[in-house]
């Protein structure tokens, strides 16, 4: 079925990138004109996005990858960093604090991306250091153009960097004002950081794996973790619980931890066998929606269609109840993945899906498994009673700051999909370390994730917080194979939202024979009906939120199958980018939503 676009699908044979901003869409080309296979350019790509969507990402951040190199099997690289390993239940209650902080220090990490990114280009890469890091180089030091976004974030913690984060001021506030949309802003000390780095790694080394081999060292047991630790040890930082706090981040968390390599996880759908992380990330809701909707005639239905909606999202409610139940880090729970996949399971969780919309948060029940779900109403304070009643729905959001003086801003995410002329492909999902997530490490030139707002204080939970294990987080990007062959790579910011984006455009691709860009640009929506795994992790039952292309009478039915609705901006719900290869074809799209993703290719 045939419908608008905003734009063509990319079509060629030489090589497709697209990312979530153009300038990182165009370094990634570069790399491939330059005869650089996917691996190198998404090294490119994803420290370019470090520079030019430091709201979303930065090097302080986390990025898992999927990667299928041209006749292998498909891998997840994990580059999530673990928590500090002083970092546990009786610290935090010590503390007074019921919930990780969403801003600050407490929040912290182990950066994992930088490391990640290294694995990477060792393991599947031609290129050297050097000629990966020089856009991302150019970019931070001459200087980009600055998307709307971010300057209202640094309008939105302006007041915050003035009076508490000092030095994040001296960087994103240059003559102590908000720099504007549009005009070149710069961070030569980030420049400095990766020109330093590269230096030690061709005195170190003078072939490429050693001078890559360097670069993780350096990174992880060189200057770079001794002034995080530096900076953690001494700066009491102001966060969201409005109190100020030292981190646990030290200089030996970062020296033990390494990225990882690992099998997919992996589900068969109609032709297709979809590949996500483990449930140290979401990706297995993704996997679990599918297996409920399998049960579905979803052929008959239209994609714009209330029945096609209402379906989705039920089933994205019990999978995404289930995620609060169950996942954690594998590494440290045992997360019942065969039942939660089973045809056994679905069946049974599949007959609460009625035509009436649930009002319900309801995860399964596996003998042995899972831990408490905390329900938060929206608004209500994230402190005392760890169960309340149900608050009224409003929109998810996260294309606007939201701010406080404590640094409560929240941030989102950068993705990435390139496959090139032999047929290797790759997704990540670049975040964390954004420039309002924690002050700015003076002599780097970069925050610190804080991720660990994704860990629970319930030592009940599956996802509680422990020393060197990983926050469950929401990074999930994905790749299908079609009858048995890597096909496409996709994936999205936005949270919560993520494996549901994702699944939206995965099943109008699949179902209804949408091409990659119409699939993205079809009309979005999304649910909140779970909590939120951002601070203060709140909940909106029943929200179901669609945007204003809808037709009216499918926004009309939905509201009348007790949907909590909220319509939103015709445009606003949905960051999606995709590249796929269709025999000897490649195809790629982005989305149009707020102008800044690009697809590219020959």
């Amino acid at each position: 079925m045939s419908q608008f676009t905003t734009r063509p699908e990319i079509l060629g044979n030489f090589g497709v990138v697209t990312t979530t901003h153009w300038l990182a869409t165009a370094a990634g080309m570069a790399i491939l004109e330059k005869d650089g296979n996917a691996f190198d350019a998404a090294v490119a790509t994803g420290f370019a996005l470090q520079v030019v969507e430091p709201h979303l990402n930065g090097p302080g951040g986390e990025v898992p990858i999927i990667v299928a190199p041209a006749g292998k099997d498909p891998k997840v690289i994990c580059g999530q960093g673990v928590a500090p390993a002083a970092a546990t239940v009786d610290v935090y209650k010590e503390l007074g604090l019921e919930i990780v902080p969403g801003s600050g220090l407490l929040a912290a990490v182990v950066p994992g991306a930088f490391d990640a990114w290294m694995l990477m280009l060792l393991k599947y890469g031609t290129m050297r250091l050097r000629d990966v890091l020089a856009h991302a180089i150019g970019f931070a030091r001459n200087g980009y153009p600055l998307v709307p976004n971010i300057s209202n974030t640094i309008e939105a913690v302006k007041e915050l960097f003035e009076d508490e984060w000092t030095s994040s001021a001296d960087v994103y506030l240059p003559n102590g004002e908000v720099p504007e949309a549009g005009t070149l802003f710069k961070n030569p000390t980030m420049a400095d950081l990766y020109d330093r780095i590269i230096t030690e790694a061709e005195a170190a080394a003078d072939d490429r794996e050693g001078q890559i081999e360097a670069a993780r060292k350096i990174w992880s047991e060189g200057f770079v973790a001794k002034e995080i630790d530096e900076f953690c040890r001494t700066q009491d930082v102001m966060d969201t619980s409005e109190e100020r706090h030292c981190g646990l981040l030290r200089y030996e968390d970062m020296v033990s931890w390494r990225a990882t390599e690992e099998e997919p996880l992996t589900f068969d759908y109609k032709g297709y066998t979809v590949c996500k992380t483990n449930a140290w990330g979401q990706g297995p809701v993704f996997l679990q929606q599918l297996a409920l909707l399998q049960g579905f005639d979803l052929d008959s239905m239209d994609e714009n269609s209330p029945d096609f909606v209402h379906t989705v999202v039920e089933a994205t409610k019990l999978a995404f109840a289930d995620r609060e139940a169950f996942y954690g880090d594998p590494n440290f729970v045992d997360v019942p993945l065969d039942v939660l996949l089973s045809k056994e399971y679905n069946d049974e969780r599949r007959k609460l899906i009625t035509d009436e919309a649930s009002m319900e948060v309801r995860p399964g029940h596996i003998d042995g498994y899972g831990g408490p779900v905390v329900v938060r109403p929206k608004g209500e304070s994230a402190e005392g009673n760890s169960k309340f009643d149900i608050g009224e729905p409003t929109v998810a959001r996260f294309d606007e700051p939201n701010p406080t003086k404590d640094g409560g801003a929240k941030g989102d995410t950068c993705h990435l999909d390139i496959i090139d002329r032999w047929g290797n492909m790759v997704a990540a999902t670049p975040s964390g370390g954004w420039l309002q997530s924690s002050p700015v490490i003076p002599s780097l030139g970069f925050a610190l994730s804080n991720r660990a707002q994704m860990f629970w204080l319930d030592p009940e939970s599956p996802a509680c917080i422990a020393p060197q294990k990983r926050p469950r987080t929401t990074l999930t990007p994905s790749l299908a194979l079609r009858d048995g062959k890597p096909y496409m790579v996709f994936g999205t910011p936005g949270g919560d939202q993520q494996d549901q984006w994702s699944l939206h455009l995965f099943l109008r691709h699949v179902h209804f024979g949408l091409n990659l860009q119409e699939s993205i640009d079809a009309p979005g929506f999304n649910t909140a009906h779970f909590p939120n795994s951002f601070f203060p992790r709140e909940t909106e039952i029943g929200n179901l939120a669609i945007e204003g292309r809808f037709p009216e009478e499918t926004a009309e039915a939905l509201g009348k199958k007790g949907h909590k609705l909220v319509v939103d901006d015709d445009w606003s719900l949905g960051r999606m980018t995709a590249a796929s290869k269709d025999g000897e074809m490649l195809k790629a799209a982005a989305n149009p939503r707020f102008m800044q993703g690009y697809a590219i290719g020959r």
